[in-house]
């Protein structure tokens, strides 16, 4: 279905402004948020090099299946904004080109330089960093937790209808659900001795994953995780007040202070004999391979986006952690930035590898049918990790 639409998409007609730059200008595609912060950026690197920028607003949900098919053809943008984990589909498309951060990269947080590179080579520009963490109503619980059952304690304690929240719904949420299950020590690939995920080594299934399995039937049996809590629904109950904790990302603060809620942010305790690590999303921005003006794109992605001025600005905007450390300890003044930060920064970036596209259509159905008690849980988790290994 996916190589059909994007077939479709390459016989298309782009849109105005859509086709590769000329030498002398450059083109880039950015969501409606980042436009404002980029148009300042864009009008001093035309004063200082005389390469016009010209940007193009895109739909941020529809600028990968986009890129990837107007790239090939000689369309596409020299720059676009888009997610760390497109990166193996851009590079096994072959639509993206190597960006060289010299000593520039040490002014990143490892993490997003990590989550910026494939096969040891980095592709993008980092602007943003994103994380889970525990958020905790300090009226009904005064202090953090220092462990899982202590937090179910605290939370009991509390009275309240839920000891902790966390979306899960009927096909669960293996997003939020991961830090819990990398405290059992079961990360779904492997990783080589720089940090980049091994596609041959899927470590789902290992011994970590059974004890995961086992916890998540417990947990479901006993009502701390319900297929029940959607997102939506999630979000409501701790905006009134119905639990002490959340474990959710930065999106839903605003709504909980809103709701008069004193918020802090807390790491997340972990159920299992290692620390929870959640997933990391790492937002930055692509040099196209069919650029005709690829120096000039990498000294604006260098020297312009990977400023402090500019980073500020962005996290100003959109609220997302900066990437690049001078803005992040600036950013950090606050200490809701300060508290996702904090666990961001021993989180694990999501896989950028294609074939984690084969692990998503099993991985939530698998875990909502353990919490629901349907089967024997480790024998639903074994075959999950069977069909994830056929599919791939």
């Amino acid at each position: 279905m996916l190589t059909t639409a994007l077939a479709l998409t390459a016989c298309s007609a782009p849109a105005p402004g859509d086709s590769t730059s000329s030498a002398g200008s450059l083109t880039v595609w950015v969501d409606a948020d980042r436009a404002a912060v980029l148009k300042d950026a864009a009008a001093e690197f035309t004063k200082e090099s005389g390469v016009e920028v010209k940007l193009v607003q895109k739909d941020f949900a529809d600028i990968q299946e986009q890129f990837i098919a107007q790239v090939p053809t000689g369309k596409g943008p020299d720059i676009t904004i888009g997610a760390h984990d497109w990166l193996g589909n851009f590079v096994t498309n072959g639509v993206v080109a190597p960006v060289e951060l010299g000593d520039k990269a040490s002014d990143f947080q490892d993490v997003a330089v990590t989550a910026m590179s494939f096969d040891g080579v980095t592709y993008g520009v980092p602007y943003s960093i994103e994380n889970i963490a525990m958020l905790r109503n300090t009226a009904l619980a005064p202090t953090a937790p220092t462990s899982y059952d202590d937090m179910i304690a605290m939370g009991k304690s509390a009275g309240t209808e839920f000891p902790f929240i966390v979306q899960v719904g009927p096909e669960s949420d293996p997003y939020h659900l991961y830090p819990f299950q990398t405290s059992f020590g079961a990360p779904v690939f492997g990783t080589n001795a720089d940090g980049s995920y091994n596609a041959g080594e899927l470590t789902i299934g290992n011994a970590g994953g059974d004890q995961f399995a086992t916890w998540l039937a417990q947990e479901g049996a006993v009502g701390n995780l319900n297929i029940s809590l959607t997102g939506d629904l999630a979000k409501e109950k701790f905006n009134a007040g119905a639990s002490p904790f959340f474990l959710t990302g930065p999106w839903n603060v605003a709504d909980a202070q809103a709701a008069g809620i004193d918020v802090a942010v807390d790491p997340i305790p972990a159920p299992g004999p290692n620390a929870a690590q959640p997933f990391v999303g790492v937002q930055g921005f692509f040099v196209s391979a069919k650029s005709t003006n690829t120096l000039a794109a990498s000294e604006f992605l260098t020297n312009y986006i990977a400023t402090e001025s500019v980073q500020t600005a962005l996290y100003e905007v959109g609220k997302r952690a900066p990437a690049l450390t001078a803005s992040f300890e600036a950013a950090s003044a606050d200490p809701i930035i300060a508290g996702f930060g904090e666990v961001g920064a021993t989180a694990v970036p999501m896989p950028n590898i294609p074939e984690m596209g084969s692990v998503w259509q099993f991985w939530g159905v698998t875990e909502a049918a353990i919490i629901g008690g349907q089967a024997d849980p480790v024998g639903l988790w074994q075959k999950m990790a069977a069909d994830v290994q056929g599919a791939i």
